[in-house]
């Protein structure tokens, strides 16, 4: 503003938006977030022509399903900061960013009640057979009750493997929906952890597979979790047992977990989240353990 000049509203709201830091947005996000962000920053947003040159301009990435590989940090000369939409970061290469200074920030617990709902969903459906009996549907058979069997899930011993937001809203839904009983374990938490949830704190991850009904994951996906739960850890669980995968592809190894589904060593598994991210229907087909009668959610 020159001396003695008042600036018009226009010039003063462009100041005022130039004096933000800039957000590239390299996904979607509900509208709601996106005019929260705008509050506090200019946001570009994947529909906006500036926004193809994110790499070489952008100091503040807003992220929730991309993969922000070596490559990506690399090509990013200005990049101070990342957001993260929930807990887990493994689609970002920590190592990378540290390297440069990147500050990485992530939102846990804001998706845990979501989460754990999920994971309640995926059980019942596994339980009550509904991926293997709508598939059976779809390719035109008619499933007659008789022909379809279940679990029951209430008052079953349900294992909890990773005790942070997640793993506790879970509890409390099968505790207080089912009355099941609750068997945890989480190695980097204290004993005293949990001190609201009944619940017995097992001391290693043989102990949950081996007594619970259901299997739920709630930890990331590091180097020491990645086929955290193979062939010898399926060989351990309940003929009649389910796993349910809401973490991080990777933690199951796919593989494994077919051949236990094909032999009948478990009952059926759920799986919100894949080694192949986003799946594929070359890779997963329809959901169904190729007619061995365990659905897979």
């Amino acid at each position: 503003m020159a001396p003695g000049r008042i600036d018009s509203p226009t010039e003063r709201s462009e100041t005022i938006a130039t004096s933000k830091p800039t957000v590239y947005l390299l996904d979607t996000f509900h509208p709601t977030a996106v005019k929260h962000a705008q509050t506090k920053f200019n946001v570009v947003l994947p529909s906006d022509p500036k926004h193809a040159h994110w790499r070489e301009n952008a100091e503040y990435l807003l992220i929730r399903s991309s993969y922000l590989r070596k490559e990506d940090v690399d090509s990013c000369p200005r990049l101070k900061a990342i957001g993260k939409q929930g807990v887990g970061i493994d689609k970002i290469d920590a190592d990378a960013c540290k390297s440069r200074g990147i500050q990485i920030f992530n939102t846990p617990g804001v998706n845990a009640q979501a989460v754990a709902e999920t994971v309640l969903s995926l059980t019942m459906s596994v339980a009550r057979q509904v991926g293997h009996i709508t598939a059976r549907q779809t390719e035109g058979e008619v499933v007659p009750k008789e022909s379809c069997s279940g679990l029951i899930i209430c008052n079953k011993t349900v294992g909890i493997v990773g005790m942070g937001n997640i793993g506790q809203k879970a509890a409390k839904i099968f505790q207080g929906g089912l009355g099941c009983k609750i068997i945890a374990y989480d190695p980097l938490l204290p004993k005293d952890a949990w001190a609201d949830i009944p619940h017995v704190r097992a001391a290693t991850l043989e102990e949950v597979l081996d007594s619970s009904d259901v299997v739920t994951l709630h930890i990331p996906l590091l180097p020491q979790t990645r086929g955290l739960i193979s062939y010898p850890q399926l060989e351990r669980m309940k003929s009649n047992a389910i796993l349910i995968n809401a973490a991080r592809g990777g933690i199951v190894n796919e593989s494994d977990l077919q051949r236990a589904l094909e032999e009948k060593l478990i009952f059926g598994a759920g799986l919100d989240c894949h080694e192949q991210e986003p799946p594929t229907k070359e890779r997963y087909g329809d959901g169904d353990c190729h007619g061995c009668g365990r659905s897979v959610g």
